[in-house]
């Protein structure tokens, strides 16, 4: 089988999903490298800018699931297509390869770039960024993705939020996707260390603005909404491959 090549930042596990949907879950985590996004508060970057091109490895999706079957020891679980924004990549191929051994695949994506692929999936999480991400929000293209999902994975919504205008930008992902499971975070502003280097975050303001958020939520009975940490934040800051 040949599906093309994909740029790969890295590949790591097993060890949990810290976040959304499929928190605690043990995962093996593949990070592919490219984003057409450039958050202010992007604790990725190795995956998405340009400069780090040179570490992002071009591999075959037999290449790719040869290192996930090492890693998992061949019993299978939950693989996570991330990045940067893994919708770039060709990973049809590679999602084949895996449901043949009996592995799920989960894929989290701000629904930028839509692929027919994305049906084969067992879930598919969007990430709309807020306003304080910088970026803009294209609502048609979200619906795309998930019109292009329909009749495939499980789906839900995650939104990491920092401040009152992204606290009301999630109200309106809830208004208009109200089907849709929805996850809040609060957001981590401590920039990523360089390679491998201090790690350390804010704790004391990520959780302040955890408290902050499940009082907005409950004060506002918006109880249809789901409201958890960054574990892998409060685990290992920023630290690459965990």
């Amino acid at each position: 089988m040949s599906g093309g090549t994909i740029r790969v930042s890295e590949i790591f596990g097993p060890t949990i999903q810290g976040e959304g949907a499929l928190i605690g879950l043990p995962t093996v985590f593949v990070r592919t490298g490219g984003c057409d996004y450039r958050c202010s508060w992007c604790d990725s970057l190795h995956a998405v800018d340009s400069a780090f091109r040179d570490q992002w490895i071009p591999m075959s999706p037999e290449a790719i699931w040869h290192e996930v079957m090492k890693l998992s020891r061949g019993k299978p679980l939950t693989v996570s297509l991330s990045g940067g924004n893994p919708a770039i990549q060709p990973l049809g191929p590679l999602m084949e390869l895996g449901h043949s051994q009996g592995y799920r695949f989960a894929l989290e994506t701000q629904g930028s770039i839509a692929q027919g692929w994305f049906r084969d999936l067992d879930i598919l999480v969007v990430s709309p960024k807020p306003p304080s991400s910088g970026m803009l929000t294209d609502w048609d293209q979200i619906d795309t993705c998930l019109q292009l999902a329909a009749g495939g994975p499980e789906v839900a919504l995650k939104i990491v939020v920092f401040d009152e205008p992204d606290y009301a930008f999630a109200q309106q992902a809830g208004q208009r996707y109200p089907q849709i499971p929805l996850f809040l975070q609060p957001g981590n502003h401590t920039p990523p260390p360089p390679e491998d280097g201090d790690a350390r975050i804010d704790i004391d303001g990520v959780m302040d603005r955890m408290h902050w958020l499940v009082e907005r939520v409950t004060a506002d009975k918006w109880f249809a909404v789901r409201v958890l940490p960054q574990l892998h934040v409060l685990l290992w800051g920023n630290k690459r491959g965990v």
